[in-house]
């Protein structure tokens, strides 16, 4: 688990795109390529799922056995009893599990729950877990599921991160923990995830990557009610959903919004992600952080209202740090692993009055082996064994370049960002775009001392902004925090981006 980006730099109305082939993710260089058209980005359609949900069957399905509310353990006990592949049928009204704080239902594979109307499962703030177990392909379909006490980095239903679960039409709230943990295959689709203690989904499984999740046409809100970023200082452990090392996923048309912390959050050797035509909005951090990770699509986003409680929480505290919308922090495109993408690319995406726009950072000091690495001892997918980025190896040769998580090959063009003063209350610190790195200082024995990922970031990886329209006081952070550009100067030599962009000075959105 990482930390917030400021201690990083020290040490329904869904929207339904069409079906995505694995080609709709790449980046060859032809129009198809260049995005959506910022024009064609969502104007305000959204997943408006909670207290809008589907009602599941009023009557048991044929074959399926009846869940009576007024036995208390109903539930947990013919899960027990009945053969693997059932479908249970939860009658209207509210479900109880017993009076331990262990007891939950454990799914046998295949199994189906299905909520009736109204239906719902309280835990009662005794109950720590809903569904748990390792038995793949549940279905979980209409229910309520409210008042467990997860313990913290734990979740409600899916605890132990079964493969191939589909949970749709659920709403899921009030819960300590985090609503949802994932699984391999899992599909989530159409549930309101919100005001949960920690997370809506904590997609995190011990041991090894969770490869083809989808996370589609979800509201996710209000999650994080306990501050957990103030409770434990720079945990990196809140916000909407987080991601930790998965390897494929496709997040789209989701509503995502008024989360205190990161709406959304991958952190840690993720890769292959799309996130596409979601609406992202009031969240008190970034929209999106992508962190020490790989290959990702950004595109036909609207993103409004982000980031202004941690941005002036930074300014209040005298911060210049340009803490931003999307905040890409040592992640990139990277073609030896393997993704439908070999870049990251930000693209089509209209960007409404954030706290900042896109920010690229890397840390001199965060690399594998190093002890300004907050990833919990892990190293990058191209070397995954930690001993091996130690001196004298790391300082030459291969070990060099593969031992730094980098922020490299990220392309952001054909965007639109609007800032209007009057309406953020602001306008310096919040109307900026960079691509920087800190002077590095740390270990004693770092081959990256000095200037070496600054010169890297800013010239050497890759990274182009190109053909996107600005309006508002924007300006531009280059190679280290206190170099702050002009329009003219950032499209000049030496940097010489944002090739065929615009900027209109008057603010609006």
């Amino acid at each position: 688990m990482t930390a917030r980006p400021h201690r990083l730099r020290r040490a329904a109305l869904v929207v339904l795109l069409g079906s995505l082939t694995l080609t709709a993710c790449t980046s060859e260089p032809d129009e198809a390529a260049k995005g959506p058209d910022p024009a064609q980005a969502p104007s305000g359609s959204i997943a408006q799922v909670c207290d809008k949900a589907k009602a599941g069957p009023a009557e048991a399905p044929a074959g399926a056995v009846k869940i009576d509310p007024a036995v208390p353990g109903d539930l947990a006990a013919k899960t027990r009893s009945s053969p693997a592949g059932t479908t249970f049928w939860l009658a209207p009204g509210t479900h109880k599990l017993g009076d331990d704080r262990y007891d939950q239902v454990n799914p046998k594979a295949g199994n189906v729950y299905l909520g009736g109307p109204d239906a719902i499962l309280d835990g009662r703030k005794i109950n720590q877990y809903a569904f748990s177990g390792h038995e793949a392909d549940v279905k979980i379909q209409y229910l309520t599921v409210r008042g467990f006490a997860a313990p913290h980095d734990e979740g409600v239903v899916n605890h132990d991160s079964a493969d191939g679960w589909v949970i749709e039409h659920n709403t899921v709230q009030d819960n300590d923990g985090a609503a949802l943990m994932a699984g391999a295959r899992q599909q989530v689709r159409a549930n309101c995830l919100r005001r949960n203690g920690q997370y809506g989904m904590n997609a995190y499984a011990q041991g090894n990557a969770i490869k083809g999740l989808v996370v589609e046409g979800n509201e996710i809100s209000g999650n994080n009610t306990g501050d957990w970023e103030r409770k434990i200082d720079g945990c990196g452990c809140s916000g909407g959903i987080k991601f930790w090392s998965v390897d494929g996923a496709d997040i789209r048309g989701n509503w995502v919004h008024d989360n205190r912390g990161v709406g959304l959050w991958a952190d840690t050797n993720n890769n292959d992600f799309l996130v596409e035509g979601n609406v992202i909005e009031n969240n008190d951090g970034s929209a999106l952080m992508y962190e020490t990770s790989y290959n990702a699509v950004i595109r036909g986003n609207t993103i409004r209202r982000n980031n202004w409680v941690d941005g002036k929480g930074y300014i209040d505290r005298g911060d210049s740090f340009p803490v931003a919308s999307i905040y890409i922090s040592e992640s990139g495109g990277e073609p030896r692993v393997k993704a439908r993408t070999d870049k990251l690319e930000i693209s089509g995406n209209s960007f409404e009055n954030n706290w900042n726009g896109v920010t690229l950072w890397e840390n001199s000091d965060r690399f594998c082996n190093s002890p300004a690495n907050t990833s919990s001892g892990s190293c990058t997918r191209l070397v995954p064994e930690q001993a091996k980025c130690a001196q004298p190896a790391i300082a030459t040769g291969a070990l060099n370049e593969d031992c730094r998580w980098k922020t490299q090959r990220v392309e952001i063009h054909h965007n639109r960002f609007t800032l209007d003063p009057a309406v953020t209350n602001c306008e310096e610190s919040c109307a900026r775009m960079a691509m920087l790195a800190n002077f590095g200082t740390f270990p004693e024995w770092s081959p990256y001392k000095g200037e070496v990922v600054q010169q890297a970031i800013t010239f050497d990886q890759g990274n182009r902004l190109h053909d996107n329209t600005y309006s508002g006081p924007w300006n531009f952070v280059a190679f280290e925090p206190s170099r702050v550009l002009g329009f003219g100067e950032w499209q000049g030599a030496p940097y010489r981006q944002d090739q065929g962009s615009k900027l209109t000075r008057a603010g609006g959105g």
